[in-house]
C-alpha cells in the first residue's frame, strides 16, 4: 500500500512510526443517536446522556473515551434522522457546548453521523468506559460494526508492517544487483 501526500511528510512520518494508519475509520449510520463531547469531563458527559435518553425514551447508551476528557455516546433506540438531528439538536442547546455544536453542524452537511473507531494520530482507539440500560439495539449494531472496522485496521497495519519490512530490505538488494 503507498500513500503520497504532499505537504504533509513529517506528519504522517511521525503516524508511521507510531504504526498509525494515515487515516481515520469510523461507524457511520442515520437511525443511530451519537454525540461526540470534546474537552468535557465525564461527570457532565454522562448527565447529559442520562437526561437526553430520559427525555427521549431512548432505551440506554455506551459512553467511549476517545482520548483525555473527550467522549463519545451511542444510543440504543433506534430513531428516524429527523429524530436523530431533533434530539443532537436539542442536546446542543441544553448544554450550550460548542465543539459539539460544531460537530452536529458537519453531521448535518453530511446527512448522516459518524463516530470514530480507529486511531487518530497520537489518540488511541476509543474504548468503552460506561454502559446504561439496553444495549441490545443500535448499540449491538454499532459495536458489531465497530468489531468489522477494528478487524479491517489491524489487516491494514500488518499490510503496512509487511511493506515497511520489504522496504527495509529492498536498497540491500538494489545494491547487491548493482555490484553485479
Amino acid at each position: 500500500m503507498a500513500i503520497q501526500v504532499s505537504g504533509l511528510r513529517k506528519r504522517l512520518k511521525v503516524e508511521n512510526s507510531n504504526n498509525v494508519l494515515p487515516f481515520v475509520l469510523g461507524v457511520t449510520d442515520t437511525e443511530t443517536v451519537k454525540l461526540d463531547f470534546d474537552q468535557t469531563p465525564f461527570r457532565t458527559v454522562k448527565y447529559y446522556a442520562m437526561e437526553t435518553m430520559k427525555w427521549h425514551k431512548l432505551k440506554g447508551f455506551i459512553i467511549l473515551k476517545s482520548s483525555k476528557n473527550s467522549y463519545h455516546v451511542v444510543f440504543d433506540k433506534k430513531v428516524s434522522w429527523k429524530d436523530n438531528v431533533r434530539i443532537m439538536a436539542w442536546v446542543c442547546l441544553i448544554s450550550k457546548h460548542q465543539a459539539l455544536t460544531k460537530w452536529f453542524l458537519l453531521q448535518c452537511v453530511k446527512k448522516e453521523s459518524t463516530l470514530r473507531v480507529s486511531p487518530k494520530y497520537n489518540k488511541p482507539e476509543p474504548r468503552i468506559v460506561y454502559r446504561y440500560g439496553s444495549q441490545d439495539g443500535m448499540i449491538a449494531e454499532f459495536l458489531a460494526y465497530r468489531k468489522v472496522v477494528k478487524s479491517i485496521i489491524r489487516k491494514l497495519q500488518r499490510q503496512k508492517e509487511i511493506n515497511c519490512e520489504i522496504n527495509e530490505q529492498t536498497p540491500i538488494m538494489s545494491k547487491t544487483l548493482m555490484e553485479k
